[in-house]
């Protein structure tokens, strides 16, 4: 049988490896909403955008047919609003019946809600251009930096490309951002979630820049465990003013509490110490020469083979780490 003493923190860190990603509260990921041939791309990979620049233009005959329908429904309100003057006109001077001011004045009325509808749809292309040229120029909904592209000139596109606007589904063709803040994600054990909470300071790590930190703030934490690797994922908001962290980059992520000092409060326990009763983490003990107690504890994050006893051991403490078994064993006899 073997024991330890459990030690009161000293300022170990508690260290997870994070994911960056486009921060997506400042993120638009752009799909074609018409099908076609790309013409040209205008925007150009890494420089900056302002909202409505025109990113590509594209050749395609739904755009056209959108175009010529808008131009149809405006000449057929011309022609109706003609219309009902013309026969309004001819009622005054008692040359055409009541019955034909009321149909005049229905066709009127559908070549309104028909002009109404085709104008709606080139709105929601963002405007229809000049006659019928089928070119639709796809524009920067926000301005910030583009920061993926995958189009290029000639490529077919549909319009099942934007499907969700989820970039699950199919690669979006342009994604502008800005790169400034960027989001970190976490996936953390049952274990170790305890000691998270929104508003906590979070210290950052990189190969790339190992005599550099970087700082972010946990502004999510999930409500449920992934059921395959029993983790919950939380997020934090990372500032990236000099635009060194990239998106997809891995780094250290240290647990950072009020005060900014990297540290959980508590005291250091061998991870082996700790074993399951009732699905609840519980340790052995010494309360004397040869005998111990079984004890709950409640546990914080985990680092380097300690894990973090938040509650219900005190430092000085002898927790057993070899022999568990067998002490368990040997209580439930007696019980």
């Amino acid at each position: 049988m073997s024991m330890e003493t459990a030690a009161k923190r000293q300022g170990i860190a508690a260290r997870f490896t994070g994911r960056l990603s486009w921060n997506d509260e400042v993120t638009v990921r752009v799909f074609s909403p018409v099908s076609g041939r790309v013409l040209s791309v205008d925007a150009v990979l890494g420089r900056p955008l302002r909202e409505g620049d025109v990113l590509a233009r594209i050749a395609s005959p739904e755009f056209g047919q959108a175009q010529a329908d808008a131009l149809k429904a405006k000449a057929d309100l011309i022609l109706a609003e003609r219309t009902v003057k013309r026969v309004q006109e001819l009622f005054e001077h008692g040359a055409a019946p009541r019955k034909d001011i009321d149909s005049a004045e229905g066709l009127f009325t559908n070549a309104q809600s028909e002009k109404q509808r085709a104008d709606a749809r080139i709105a929601l292309y963002g405007g229809g251009g000049v006659g019928v040229d089928q070119q639709f120029s796809l524009k920067a909904p926000i301005g910030g930096v583009l920061v993926e592209k995958t189009i290029s000139n000639g490529q077919e596109l549909r319009p099942d490309q934007m499907l969700a606007n989820s970039p699950s589904l199919f690669a979006p063709l342009f994604v502008i951002s800005n790169p400034k803040t960027l989001w970190l994600y976490l996936d953390v054990t049952e274990l170790d979630m305890a000691a998270f909470k929104v508003g906590m300071r979070l210290r950052l790590q990189t190969r790339a820049y190992a005599d550099r930190q970087f700082e972010g703030v946990i502004d999510f934490v999930g409500s449920s465990l992934d059921p395959a690797t029993r983790t919950v994922r939380m997020r934090a908001t990372v500032d990236n003013a000099e635009e060194l962290l990239k998106a997809e980059m891995y780094v250290t992520a240290e647990v950072a509490i009020a005060d900014g000092s990297v540290a959980i409060e508590g005291v250091d326990i061998p991870s082996k110490a700790i074993f399951l009763q009732d699905n609840l983490p519980h340790v052995f003990v010494e309360t004397g020469p040869g005998s111990f107690m079984r004890r709950p504890v409640k546990l914080g994050p985990e680092t380097d083979g300690k894990i973090v006893a938040m509650s219900g051991i005190h430092p000085g403490e002898r927790v057993v780490t070899q022999g568990c078994l067998l002490l368990q064993s040997m209580l439930e006899s007696r019980e």
